[in-house]
């Protein structure tokens, strides 16, 4: 059975009754990965007939998107990938619009409206703006999807409620639906459904059975011969065929090939020379390896033993090279260059020469300030390599960081990493439970909340409290509070604890990125390392934090006094009471 989504298309496009068409659309069926990961787009525009420039504005929006739209990352939504594009096509339209119209003079401007249908996987994604129109066959008539942004004065007056190029932002209608074999979409102008009634489109496409292209042609010359006066295009799509699995299954079948075995260096396999075993856990067994190709070292990784019938290990075992290939920082770790054939099912990634930051702590046990600053910053910026490709880590720990020679920082281990782009609306996600190391998983995670930029940067804060304490923000109570409840009782405790001579704001900014409620934390992994650098008066705000917090030498200063004077007081009454 076929694993493939396929489509049979039909579209049909006159200038009609007028001078000229400002009406375009188009269809992109992709080959390959990207059929897969990003879909079947088809795009109608109908450009404003008041201006000259309506033929260009509806040709660029349909262009751009179908470029646009799959120059994105894979790991990109497709509804933030097609927002995103389309958010730019507007406000290059929008810039044409003001070059081109006269002082109160709209009706030149570069506008258009425009509804796009992107299929992947087994859902439809719609994006709208305007009076075009999507529809389903729904038996003998058509359900429509969009809505028609017109605003009706009167019987006699109506005008564009929304549309491209109109103003700096516009608003799209953005719809999500689940689709089967058999389905089929329409696409039109208003100049072909302001004429024909639903049932009389979905005639035409029922009456031409297989041939689309004959069904689009015929529905747009009716909508002529009933007298539309307007550009006329019709786009139809049916779905012949759709992927098989679950729907976020898209980085590949992890039951093609076969999990790779444990080896014994040094051999021979795949082409590489294995040299050495470099690691060997549950998870996965890594070796040092050659490639001879090139000469390079990289570091190949086998699935783990135990967990080789665990579809879901073997799917995020998977995806970890396909992540490294798609992040570009010199503080993520990086897939080896060559793609090769391979026989089995492993990773093959860069060989780094040095340590983890476990290591690097037991080897500094009471670092200087700016030294855990510089390595802050380099993990916070691929951390935002991550962030920028809408992708969480999910398991920053001290084993997951690797320092080399030269002191640069790489973030490695991509098997929790949540990506965004293969968590569309419907997929599976596998966030019930964490996924990374309970030491530094966020609060919220354990309630069952999906991964964020906020639970990365928790856990970017306990790293830094434990680079410069040794200890962590909650001790052991973080990783056993489970419940809301008990989550409200958890209390910070101060690095000054173990660092007296630490800045009560450094202090703060450890407590805010650590804080357990997600909406107290940092929202952006810029703000922690800035704060970190640079003295925040309210985060040295010390009313209503104990002073055993805000000064801990203070505090036991004061503890020996109180106890000292309380030991003269029982004394002095112990000598009067033996007078």
């Amino acid at each position: 059975m076929t694993r493939t989504l396929t489509v049979s298309i039909g579209q049909h496009s006159e200038r009609g009754r007028k001078d000229a068409n400002q009406d375009f659309h188009g269809v992109l069926v992709p080959e390959g990965p990207a059929l897969r990961l990003k879909g079947i787009a088809a795009v109608v525009a109908d450009g404003i007939s008041s201006s000259a420039l309506g033929a260009m504005a509806s040709e660029t929006a349909v262009k751009s998107f179908l470029s646009d739209y799959y120059a994105t990352p894979d790991s990109w939504t497709v509804r933030s990938a097609a927002k995103r594009v389309l958010a730019a096509t507007n406000s290059w339209l929008y810039a044409q619009t003001r070059r081109a119209a006269e002082p109160g003079d709209s009706d030149r401007g570069c506008v258009t409206t425009l509804s796009a249908l992107v299929l992947r996987s087994r859902t439809a994604h719609v994006f709208h703006a305007g009076d075009t129109r999507i529809s389903r066959l729904a038996g003998r008539s058509l359900e429509q999807i969009t809505e028609d942004h017109r605003v009706v004065v009167s019987n006699h007056e109506n005008y564009l409620g929304r549309a491209l190029g109109v103003s700096p932002q516009v608003e799209f209608n953005c719809v999500s639906v689940p689709v089967q074999v058999g389905d089929v979409f329409v696409l039109t102008s208003d100049g072909v459904h302001e004429h024909l009634r639903p049932r009389d489109i979905a005639e035409a496409i029922s009456s031409a059975g297989v041939d689309l292209q004959s069904a689009a042609r015929r529905i747009v010359d009716a909508a002529y011969e009933t007298g539309s006066g307007d550009n006329l295009t019709a786009l139809i799509v049916r779905i012949e065929s759709l992927p098989e699995g679950e729907p976020d299954e898209i980085v590949g079948e992890v039951g093609d090939l076969p999990p790779a075995p444990l080896l014994e260096p040094p051999t021979r396999f795949d082409g590489y020379d294995i040299l050495r075993r470099l690691h060997a856990g549950s998870r996965g067994h890594v070796y040092l390896a050659v490639d001879p190709g090139s000469g390079e070292r990289v570091a190949l990784k086998v699935p783990g033993i135990e967990l080789r019938g665990d579809r879901d290990y073997l799917r995020h075992f998977t995806m970890e090279e396909w992540i490294a290939r798609r992040l570009d920082s010199p503080h993520v770790l990086k897939a080896h260059g060559r793609i090769t054939p391979r026989s089995h099912l492993y990773t093959v990634m860069r060989y780094v020469e040095g340590r983890t930051l476990a290591q690097w702590m037991a080897d500094h046990r009471e670092p200087d300030l700016e030294t855990v600053r510089r390595l802050v910053e380099q993990i916070a910026r691929g951390l935002q390599a991550f962030h920028r490709r809408e992708m969480i880590h999910g398991d920053l720990r001290p084993e997951n960081v690797l320092i080399d020679t030269a002191g640069t920082v790489q973030i490695i281990d991509f098997g929790a990493t949540r990506v965004a782009g293969l968590v569309e609306e419907g997929g599976r996600t596998d966030d019930a439970l964490p996924q990374g190391a309970i030491q530094y998983t966020a609060p919220e995670c354990f309630l069952g909340d999906p991964p964020s930029p906020v639970s990365d940067i928790f856990a970017l804060g306990v790293l830094a409290y434990q680079m410069l304490t040794g200890r962590l923000p909650y001790g052991g109570d973080a990783a056993r509070a489970r419940t809301a409840r008990r989550q409200r009782r958890l209390r910070y405790v101060s690095a000054r604890h173990a660092r007296p001579l630490l800045p009560a704001w450094v202090d703060g900014a450890l407590r805010r990125a650590t804080h357990p409620d997600p909406q107290r934390r940092y929202e952006v992994l810029s703000e922690f390392v800035h704060d970190l650098r640079h003295p925040n008066p309210a985060l040295a705000e010390t009313r209503g934090v104990p002073l055993m917090e805000r000064d801990p030498i203070l505090f036991w200063r004061g503890l020996c006094l109180v106890l000292g004077v309380t030991v003269v007081v029982l004394l002095a009454i112990l000598v009067l009471r033996g007078h």
